[in-house]
């Protein structure tokens, strides 16, 4: 039996057509997913490394507690709950009258202390003078009653000297009376020689009595001249007593203008309370926990309201205690606000002086033993660089989530 050989025919290879074809669909899948975990692997190894983000964060701000600075009656209410007010905006009044009757009272006040203060002040370059013309009088008067006094002295010394002559007089009228009086009974001499002798003796024995009261007259002028005297010297230490009389009515004068700051200040007090009947919005913000009503007596420090600050407003995160490696203040961070779906720029402002669980009501104890190692978390501020600007219509609220991430490099 003869063997059929069978001989199949090839075509020839075309290597140029083997090299240019594409390759195969797998290879592309599995470099395309090579390439997306390099470029995760790079994004998370770029953003740990710049980056530090949280999402335990949200808005904080000032609630302010209104309250009245004086007693009163409520008879406005300009403002419901929940309202947005700007700053300065009304509202509430209290009734003011009662506060307009305290300012008349204390205007009243200040013009009478005014008046007292005026006269006070006229009345010291007045004791100056005075107290210089009395210095002077007075010494003129010293040196007028030391002078009368001499001459009272003198007048006396006259005078008992007339009284030492008059009794000399006497003393020999009497003794020529005396010796007439025998010469008469013999007829030696004539009665008419006697009756004379005898008026004589008469005479000089009142002229002995006119001088001692002419010596007791001078002797009285020697006492008053001597009053005066110790009157006038009273009178000149008034009178040198001048300039702590002139210090003391500047004391006066000083007082009574004390006295006007003291009414002054009594008045800028009543218009402060008259003014304080108005109650106004200290900051921009939206009003809640409203529990004021008209004709309702409030007193100083009750609470009415509460007011949320839309201006100054914040956000505290709580990063993890590993964050905080590379953070410090001034660092630059995105914020995303949930609520508004928007990012604000911002930066740190400062980092918590304590974690959160030691912050807390009930701070951890870990003196027991049963220890387990949690990472902490500790507040860090984060303020708005241009809270205006990026928020001008006030959207931000206090307490609403948002995510910072700070670049750390």
């Amino acid at each position: 039996m003869a063997e059929t050989s069978t001989t199949t025919l090839q075509a020839p290879r075309d290597e140029s057509t083997e090299v240019a074809q594409p390759p195969s669909r797998r290879r592309w899948i599995i470099i395309a997913v090579v390439l997306i975990l390099v470029l995760v692997a790079i994004g998370f190894w770029w953003h740990s490394t710049y980056y530090e983000d949280t999402d335990d964060a949200q808005i904080n701000g000032h609630l302010i507690q209104i309250s009245s600075r004086i007693n009163g009656q409520v008879i406005k209410v300009n403002v419901v709950e929940n309202q947005q007010v700007n700053k300065g905006d009304l509202i509430a009044e209290l009734d003011p009258r009662d506060y307009d009757v305290a300012i008349e009272n204390a205007k009243a006040a200040l013009a009478s202390a005014e008046a007292a203060a005026m006269a006070a002040k006229v009345a010291v370059p007045i004791t100056s003078i005075n107290t210089g013309s009395n210095l002077a009088s007075a010494g003129s008067d010293v040196s007028a009653a030391t002078a009368g006094i001499s001459q009272a002295q003198s007048q006396l010394a006259a005078a008992h000297a007339k009284v030492v002559q008059a009794e000399a007089n006497n003393a020999k009228a009497q003794s020529d009376l005396q010796r007439y009086k025998p010469l008469v009974e013999k007829d030696v001499i004539s009665k008419q020689q006697y009756d004379a002798a005898v008026a004589s003796a008469d005479a000089a024995k009142a002229s002995v009595d006119d001088a001692h009261a002419n010596e007791k007259a001078a002797g009285d002028a020697v006492r008053v001249a001597s009053e005066k005297a110790s009157q006038a010297q009273a009178q000149l230490k008034y009178a040198q007593t001048g300039p702590q009389q002139v210090a003391a009515q500047n004391a006066r004068y000083k007082q009574a203008e004390a006295e006007v700051q003291k009414a002054q200040a009594q008045l800028d007090q009543a218009n402060l309370n008259r003014e304080y009947t108005r109650i106004v919005a200290p900051a921009a913000g939206i009003i809640t926990r409203k529990s004021v009503e008209i004709n309702q007596n409030v007193s100083t420090g009750q609470n009415m309201l509460t007011l949320v600050s839309l201006e100054d407003l914040w956000v505290t995160a709580n990063f993890k205690e590993t964050q905080l490696k590379h953070m410090g203040p001034n660092q630059a961070v995105t914020i995303k606000v949930d609520a508004t779906g928007k990012e604000y720029d911002g930066y740190v402002k400062q980092i918590g002086g304590a974690t959160g669980s030691v912050l807390s009501l009930f701070p951890p104890e870990n003196a027991t033993g049963n220890y387990v190692k949690v990472v902490q978390r500790v507040p860090v501020r984060i303020d708005f660089k241009d809270l205006n600007g990026e928020d001008p219509n006030h959207a931000l609220r206090p307490g609403l989530s948002v995510e910072p991430k700070v670049s750390v490099k």
